[in-house]
């Protein structure tokens, strides 16, 4: 197991489209070669083919920020997992609190992607939402309580017992399933802290893909996600 650093671009304008974009994953490729921690990043879709190709040979993980519930053909609009993972993408966000689905519908792709050789991260926005989804075997959960996503007010810092809710909750049904925590994740600190209340990392999004400096601040994260780790 290594420490994750979850990236998602969202739809951050020039921030996560076109050469700005593989700027971040050119940042999150220099990250992961100096520190060995698992970056995974989330771009666009428009975005999943040329930053796969970039990572080839990398670690560094891609995934779709959503994907429908639907099985491919006259369906308009949507995106199906096979369109994710043939554009390169090895898994998919789900249930993010900005793109919400029915349970039934995140059991039904959760099992799909298993199919197709896809990973599923599935967010949820408390301890027993996220443990409803850690129940449908997915590779990685993360709570993310929706008021503070943004703010720049870190769950590990405003709401650790979600933090430690959760875990206890998760590991009452596997004790291997993958955890994250996200919301206002801003700096390096945020990252050691979540870690240390028992998470494997955290999801970020605008603290990176808006940063001037997306680099330093990804990697500063990662260190302090080492040095929890290794503590």
């Amino acid at each position: 197991m290594k420490p994750i650093v979850a990236v998602n671009f969202k739809a951050y304008y020039p921030h996560s489209f076109g050469e700005k974009a593989l700027k971040l994953a050119e940042s999150a490729k220099r990250v992961w070669e100096e520190t060995n921690v698992k970056i995974i990043l989330a771009p666009p879709y428009t975005e999943i083919r040329g930053i796969a190709k970039y990572l080839e040979g990398s670690e560094v993980e891609v995934y779709a920020q959503h994907a429908d519930p639907i099985e491919p053909g006259a369906q308009t609009g949507f995106i199906p997992l096979e369109g994710i993972r043939d554009a390169g993408a090895v898994g998919v966000i789900l249930n993010h609190s900005e793109h919400r689905l029915k349970l039934a519908d995140i059991g039904w792709l959760i099992k799909r992607a298993k199919k197709l050789g896809l990973k599923t991260l599935v967010c949820a926005d408390e301890p027993e939402t996220t443990a409803a989804a850690a129940a449908l075997n997915p590779d990685i959960v993360a709570v993310e309580p929706p008021e503070l996503i943004g703010t720049g007010i870190p769950v590990s810092k405003a709401k650790p017992e979600v933090i430690t809710s959760t875990v206890d909750l998760v590991r009452k049904i596997s004790k291997e399933l993958t955890i994250l925590t996200g919301a206002g994740i801003s700096a390096g600190e945020d990252v050691y802290i979540a870690i240390k209340l028992g998470t494997q990392g955290v999801l970020v999004a605008s603290a990176i893909v808006k940063a001037k400096d997306p680099y330093q601040v990804m990697k500063d994260m990662a260190l302090k996600a080492l040095e929890a780790w290794e503590k």
